[in-house]
Parts: structure tokens; sequence; C-alpha cells
């Protein structure tokens, strides 16, 4: 072993280190992703192992919202909301171009919790999270010109409230890019195959998906945040189980615009859960979500027919135009590793997180994250560390803006950027500076047309664009760029998508 000296970025002790790196993150989802970045922002030396590709799975297949979950107070869990409204606050400061505000619309109607419930719980709802800079709730009128549009015309009343938007699978990877920018080593294809203790510390094997070849890593701890695999992954270490999870899939449905309008709806169900219709980029409604439990592979999660009635259902209980199978024009499933805290029901079940620690006296840490949702990753990621504590710097992603996010009012931001760059369709100038904030003004540089950026594959997105998503987002295949970096999978025609996949295939 080598003898470390004191980290002068972390004001840590002396402590014996295995040659390689200090922390090891199986995971790249956005529990693996915020961890990474935290630890090697406090200077600790991070290696951060996914299999497929980041946000591959769950973290890109959420409701794509930053929320203190509004249903969660009926179920006393009055810290998760604390801290979720609190974080949707920071995320709103350091990630301005991908989490936005959104005004939701919860209507009342028969069947649905009574007025004065909704009122109380939103009235605790502004105030559970300190100050906050969103609009407060409200009593509305729903006319079909405005909250109302799109509602059976028999619904009147309801009430507004505030949340945010995100763009999940971009925020996954702004936090793995701010991690590689401060030292950390994020290996996309690349599994966990097992683990073992030795000499205080980890001797752990990860394999090249491309290759097949294998590597040993030595490691002082581990973070398993392999999510919907994190017991199959503790299990090659040797490590004893304490807390379990449940495996919950959500599914959405896209159709036609519902609504116009930039609002949100919230509908209350018969059986006590909650479906939102969300506008989705500009032509479409998204629908979601189920709560269904899972026994098989995890990896593999389609919508099925019952869930499909389901939202069909819930949605149109509340709608002018009903919704029927045939109205869908995409789909997503994800599997929810939520902490297994014996409730009887899926809806139930904490979407809070708990932090497992197996480490003896001497020996190496294992920390295994179960639970938690995308609004607490960056106070997950603090407590991860807390638990891991050596002697670890102070937090300090609270107030670091997240890669593009360097600026306050994304109008502003906008204006500037289309300003800038005056030859972009206004369409391809807003996704641009959404997804990339200022790190678009970094690729773009140098160009004075379209042409200078190069072949262009549909819905705007050039080679100029690909060869960034190459470069610097690990992007590997036509998935990876239209499914979760770019989210043009609805717009890009089958053509430019055969192009595309063609030109992935000569990286």
């Amino acid at each position: 072993m080598e003898k470390a000296s004191k980290n002068p970025r972390t004001n840590g002790p002396d402590v014996d280190l295995l040659p390689g790196v200090d922390l090891l993150v199986v995971g790249g989802g956005i529990n693996g992703a915020g961890i990474a970045r935290d630890a090697a922002g406090r200077g600790l030396s991070v290696l951060l192992v996914e299999r497929d590709d980041l946000a591959a799975h769950t973290s890109s297949a959420s409701t794509k919202l930053i929320h203190g979950g509004l249903r969660y107070l009926e179920y006393h869990e009055f810290r998760l909301v604390r801290e979720a409204l609190k974080e949707r606050e920071r995320l709103q400061r350091i990630a301005p171009h991908i989490v936005t505000p959104l005004r939701f619309i919860l209507p009342t109607g028969p069947g649905g919790r009574p007025g004065w419930m909704i009122r109380l719980g939103l009235l605790l709802y502004d105030r559970i999270g300190g100050r906050q800079s969103l609009p407060r709730s409200a009593a509305v009128a729903l006319t079909p010109e405005g909250w109302g549009a799109g509602l059976k015309p028999t619904l009147t009343s309801g009430f507004a409230y505030s949340d945010c938007r995100v763009d999940d699978a971009r925020l996954v990877v702004l936090n793995a890019m701010d991690a590689a920018a401060r030292g950390a080593d994020i290996r996309t294809r690349t599994a966990f195959v097992a683990a073992r203790r030795q000499d205080g510390g980890w001797i752990a094997t990860i394999e090249d998906g491309a290759t097949g070849k294998q590597e040993t890593v030595h490691a002082r701890m581990i973070v398993n945040a392999a999510g919907p695999w994190v017991e199959s992954v503790g299990g090659t270490t040797g490590a004893r189980p304490g807390a379990h999870v449940r495996l919950i899939k959500g599914s959405h449905i896209v159709v036609p615009r519902i609504h116009p309008g930039d609002h949100a709806y919230l509908f209350q169900n018969p059986d006590g859960r909650i479906v939102f219709v969300i506008p989705w980029q500009d032509d479409w409604s998204m629908i979601g979500t189920t709560d269904v439990p899972v026994t098989g592979d995890p990896g593999t999660p389609v919508i099925d027919e019952a869930e499909t009635a389901y939202l069909c259902t819930a949605a149109s209980q509340w709608l002018a135009r009903p919704i029927t199978p045939a109205d869908i024009v995409s789909s997503w499933s994800g599997v929810r590793a939520l902490h297994d805290d014996g409730a009887s029901e899926a809806k139930a079940i904490t979407r809070d997180y708990v932090l497992e620690l197996d480490a003896a006296s001497g020996e190496a840490p294992l920390l295994s994250v179960h639970g938690g949702k995308i609004t607490t990753y960056r106070r997950l990621a603090e407590h991860a560390l807390a638990k891991l504590d050596f002697g670890l710097g102070l937090p300090w992603t609270g107030d670091t803006s997240l890669p593009g996010g360097d600026f306050p009012d994304f109008a502003d931001f906008l204006t500037g950027f289309r300003a800038r760059w005056p030859f972009l369709p206004d369409a391809t100038a807003t996704r641009l500076a959404r997804s990339y904030g200022t790190l678009a003004d970094q690729w773009l540089a140098g160009a004075t047309s379209l042409a200078d950026l190069g072949e262009e594959y549909g819905a705007g997105l050039s080679e100029r664009e690909v060869s960034y998503l190459i470069a610097r987002e690990w992007a590997r295949t036509a998935d990876d760029i239209v499914l979760r970096r770019t989210k043009i999978g609805l717009r890009i025609d089958a053509a430019g998508r055969a192009r595309l996949a063609a030109r992935m295939e000569r990286i």
C-alpha cells in the first residue's frame, strides 16, 4: 500500500490508500453522477462505471419534474417534501437552462379530494420549503380559453400551484461532465463485474462492453448506485444487506397536444393516485405515470395494455376529448428502485432514500443507495459523502452552476443567443439554448451559416452538434443522441436516423 499525504483540498487526515482511486461509483444514473460530481469537487479521485449509456434506464424515463411531491403530504413525508422544495429552488439557480418553472392546474370534481383538503395541502406546500421564488398556489376559475382549456365544460373550478420541469437525461450528463472536469474518470459501456475487500480497500473487476477486456481497479471505497440492480451488484461484493428495494414500473404515454398554453394538469383518480398531463415539445402532451410492481428483468421495461388503458381512462375522465390507445405516438417506461418500507400498495411506498453502509471496523466501506427521486439527488450525494466521512471538505454543489448554466435568467440568455447566432431557425436556437446553455456558444464558435455546421440529420441536428456529443458527452449510438442528449426522437425521420446511425458506427 501507498501512504497518502494529507489532501490540501479536503483537509483530510493521512490515510492508507491502495493504488487506484479513492471512490469507485457503480451506476451512471442521476444518483451515481451526482455523487461522482460532489466527490470529485472535494478532491477525491473518482471512477464511475456504467454498463450502458448515462441515464440509459430510470433516469431518462421519469415524469421529468423537479417537484416537492404534493401527494407525499398525505403520507406525512414532511421531511422529504421540505427537502425536495428546497432542492427545487437550488436547481433552478444552478441549472436554469434545463430546469424551468411550470404551473399546474388541479381541477376539483366528483370523486376527488374535497376542496378544503386540497387548499390546506397547498398552503402547507407553499410554506414548508421556506422562501420560494415560484408563484404561490391560488384558487382559479377553469374557463375554456384559459386554465380550463381542453377540460370537460362541467369542470369550472380548481387550484393552481407551481413546480418545475427538467430534462432528466441532460441533468445526469451535466453532472457527469462537471465530475469529469474536476478529475473524475467517467466510463460508459463498462460493467462492474465483482469486488472483494483486501488490505483495507477494494479490488474490483470491471469489463469493457465493446472489447470484453477486464481490468482490475483498486478503490478505497465503493458506492453502489446501480438503481434497479443495487441488490445484485451488492451480491457480487459479499455485502451484508439490511435494506431492500421494491421495483416499481412507471410508464408514460405521449399523445397529440391536448390543450394550448404552457400549464400542466394534475388529475385525481378514484383509486387515490394522480396522473399528470404535461405539455411535451410544443406539439404533444405527456400523460403519466403508473405504479406497477416488477418481478422480471428491470432492464427492458415496456408499457403494457393494462397501463395504457389506465392512463387513457384516468385522463379521459377529465378531458373534453377522450384519449384512446390509437392516439398514442410514443411511450416510455422506467423501473424505480424504491426503498422497501413495507407499504402494502405501490403508490404508498416512500420516495425517500436510504443509504446503507457496509463497513465493520477496519473494513473498506461499501455504500448502497436505495430509493430516492431525481429532485433530491444533490442532497442524497451530500448525505452519501457524509456517510463515507474521512475528513471531506465542505458541501459545495448547491451554489455552483452545472455546465452551461452560468447565467441568471433564461429569457435574457435566449434573446442574446439568438442575436449571436441569427442563422439558426427559432426552434433550433431554442432547443440548443435549453439543452446546452452557454456550452452551445463554445461548439458553435466560428459558424456564420447553417452550412458551417456540416451535415444536417433532421430536426436541426447538425454534424457539429453530433461531433460535440461524441467528444464531450459520451454519445456512442444514435439512441444516445436522439432519445437522451437531444430528445428529438419524435421529430427526426427514419432516413435521418439511419444516416445518424451510420455516422455513429464510424466512431
